[in-house]
C-alpha cells in the first residue's frame, strides 16, 4: 500500500471509559504503522477528547473512525445519541473550566470539525469529526 492510497478503520467500543485509553493506543499505532508518525500526538489528543465525549454523554456503543485521503486525516466518533454536541467556546474561555474543554480543544488544534446525524446498525446517533492535514 503506497503513502497515498486511501485507507479507514473503525473500533467499535463499549461504553466504559477505558474506552478513551484502548482508542489513543489503537491510533498511535495506526498511524505509527502508516508512517504518520508527525500527525500522532495531536491526532491522539483529538481522538482522545471525542471518544471521552462519546463515553461520558451517552449510554450506548460507540465507534472510533480513521480515515486517510488525500493527505488529510479524519478522525471521528460516533456515538448513540442522536442530539448535537453543545457548540464549543473559544478555548481561552474554556481553559478554566472542570468540563467542556473537549470541542474547545478540538476546534483549537484540528483544522476543520463538524457533526453529523448518522444511524448504524438501526441505531439512532450522531459522528462527530474533525480533520487533520499533513504536509507528507
Amino acid at each position: 500500500m503506497s503513502e497515498n492510497e486511501p485507507w479507514e478503520y473503525t473500533l467499535y467500543i463499549p461504553n466504559d471509559v477505558r474506552a478513551v485509553t484502548v482508542s489513543r493506543r489503537t491510533l498511535r499505532l495506526i498511524l505509527t504503522m502508516h508512517g504518520l508518525i508527525g500527525l500522532v500526538d495531536t491526532a491522539e489528543l483529538l481522538a482522545a477528547e471525542l471518544v471521552s465525549n462519546a463515553v461520558r454523554h451517552t449510554k450506548g456503543p460507540a465507534a472510533l473512525r480513521v480515515r486517510w485521503s488525500a493527505t488529510v486525516l479524519r478522525i471521528g466518533a460516533w456515538d448513540a445519541d442522536p442530539e448535537p454536541p453543545e457548540p464549543p467556546q473559544s478555548f481561552d474561555q474554556a481553559a478554566d473550566l472542570e468540563e467542556g474543554r473537549g470541542l474547545a480543544l478540538v476546534r483549537a488544534c484540528a483544522d476543520v470539525w463538524g457533526w453529523q446525524p448518522l444511524t448504524r446498525d438501526g441505531n439512532r446517533g450522531k459522528y462527530v469529526w474533525c480533520e487533520l492535514t499533513s504536509a507528507a
